[in-house]
């Protein structure tokens, strides 16, 4: 009788918490992008405030970027004695896609330690400021596909329809730029040097990468030293991301392979987000 009265007075074993599952952080991607209408909101006043009462606003992206695309194409078309009229519509668009890549990456890298008041305030899902950040990008990326279509009047290039494969390429983008901000968003929570690494970081792979010199060229010249130096470029991924992209809008054959790295890359990124979402999601409002 004692130990039927025992048993019955051991209490139930506590309910073991969801929250370190991926699960919940694939909940949290899918609530977070349900709630579109505030990361719209926020994206879109996020450029409002950058340029607060200025004659221009906006138009200042454009400005920029096209001064700086149209300066270097120039510049180093005559030092790599390249024909303008092809080399700076390649620069250009070299521009613009590096511009949507850097800022995702090192607006993404401070996203989360920028508005601490938000996140604590708002209860909402973490990813709602990595979808702010992407639609952000987006819109500066707008902006600057004015530059590309005054090149084109200007300069017009051999476009077939391959031209449409930007849709695609740009769907990897936008996949790429959203793990790119939850993980380095996240984790620079906690690392706050993450930040200032990726800075350095992204400036180096801008002379690295064919931006404002011609992969195509290097290989072209028949040099055994050139085509070597070619493969050392072509381990670069960034290299691969502006190829499906870029190589489209100038009436460029781009190879699979090109195809093929890129989604290797995505599909690598978004395993690691999801691995930083499941174990450090729940964390992310003590760090900030």
């Amino acid at each position: 009788m004692s130990v039927e009265v025992s048993e019955r007075a051991v209490p139930p074993p506590p309910a073991t918490s969801d929250s370190r599952t991926f699960k919940r952080g694939i909940r949290d991607l899918v609530d977070g992008l349900k709630e579109r209408e505030l990361w719209l909101h926020l994206g879109w006043t996020d450029i409002k405030q950058r340029y607060k009462r200025s004659v221009l606003g906006p138009l200042w992206i454009t400005i920029a970027t096209g001064v700086t695309a149209v300066a270097m194409g120039i510049l180093y078309g005559e030092l790599f004695h390249q024909d303008v009229k092809v080399f700076l519509p390649y620069v250009t668009l070299g521009f613009i896609f590096w511009g949507f890549i850097e800022t995702s990456i090192l607006d993404g890298s401070v996203v989360y330690s920028t508005n601490e008041g938000l996140i604590k305030q708002l209860p909402a899902p973490i990813s709602i400021h990595a979808y702010r950040v992407v639609w952000r990008s987006l819109i500066i990326f707008a902006h600057n596909v004015v530059i590309y279509a005054i090149l084109m009047a200007v300069f017009p290039q051999p476009i077939g329809w391959t031209a449409l494969l930007v849709f695609p390429a740009m769907a990897l983008y936008i996949l790429n730029a959203i793990w790119v901000t939850l993980v380095f968003g996240i984790l620079s929570t906690r690392f706050r040097d993450i930040g200032q690494l990726l800075t350095t970081a992204v400036r180096l792979v801008f002379f690295m990468t064919p931006i404002i010199w011609s992969a195509h060229t290097l290989g072209a010249t028949g040099n055994t030293q050139a085509s070597s130096r070619l493969k050392y470029v072509e381990l670069n991924p960034m290299f691969h991301y502006l190829e499906i992209a870029r190589g489209p809008l100038l009436g460029q054959h781009v190879e699979f392979y090109h195809w093929l790295v890129v989604i290797g890359c995505t599909v690598i990124g978004w395993a690691a987000a999801l691995v930083v979402m499941r174990n450090y999601r729940a964390r992310v409002a003590y760090w900030v």
